[in-house]
């Protein structure tokens, strides 16, 4: 089936918007400035929203600014107003359990915590929709995740999450046209490549 809405997971706010949890929102700014539309506030769907034509097919874009628990509101709202199906949806977030320049693709599973999916799965009354899992990386510590998503990247993180971005883009049209094991055998074979290649630290 063919992806109909794209929804980056954010928080609104200037003073959000460069932290981790954000990263759901930089890959959806790219791919409205590559559509050239501007994302409009809609009352109605709690968010910024636009629609693009992506593989030749008009997607919506949608950014929740419900704030990400909160997420799912925004996502319901549109994609019953379009009757857009769980399984046409596709929400683009940050994973901790993911490093920094790997991503990953997969429909339904669980939430691993993460609020924004937890809400959407809630309003849809299914996990069944579709993820784009920009790696940020874990902190270590489970009391420091809160504190960890809502700051900044370090600068080599931020360019291997900017890569991953990068590297989604090219994938996406081929997720909007229903290729998603295509899609998933591009993103994760180039991350098992970077990962046979990590350069040995042992090593001069």
């Amino acid at each position: 089936m063919a992806i109909k809405l794209i929804v980056g997971l954010g928080n609104p706010g200037a003073e959000y918007e460069a932290t981790r949890h954000n990263a759901g929102f930089w890959l959806v700014d790219h791919l409205a400035r590559d559509g050239q539309i501007f994302l409009r506030h809609d009352s109605k769907f709690h968010g910024l929203c636009g629609k693009v034509k992506i593989a030749g097919q008009d997607v919506w874009l949608l950014q929740p600014q419900t704030f990400m628990n909160r997420s799912g509101l925004s996502v319901v709202a549109l994609a019953q107003f379009y009757k857009i199906l769980p399984d046409e949806i596709l929400v683009v977030h940050d994973e901790l359990d993911i490093a920094p320049g790997l991503v990953k693709l997969k429909q339904g599973g669980g939430n691993g915590g993460h609020n924004g999916l937890k809400d959407i799965q809630a309003h849809l009354s299914t996990p069944n929709f579709w993820r784009l899992r920009l790696g940020i990386g874990h902190p270590g510590n489970k009391n420091e995740v809160a504190n960890f998503v809502l700051k900044p990247p370090r600068r080599e993180e931020q360019e291997l999450i900017d890569d991953a971005i990068l590297k989604s883009l090219v994938v996406i049209p081929k997720i909007i046209a229903g290729e998603t094991g295509a899609a998933m055998s591009l993103l994760h074979t180039d991350d098992s490549k970077k990962r046979e290649h990590k350069p040995d630290p042992n090593k001069a």
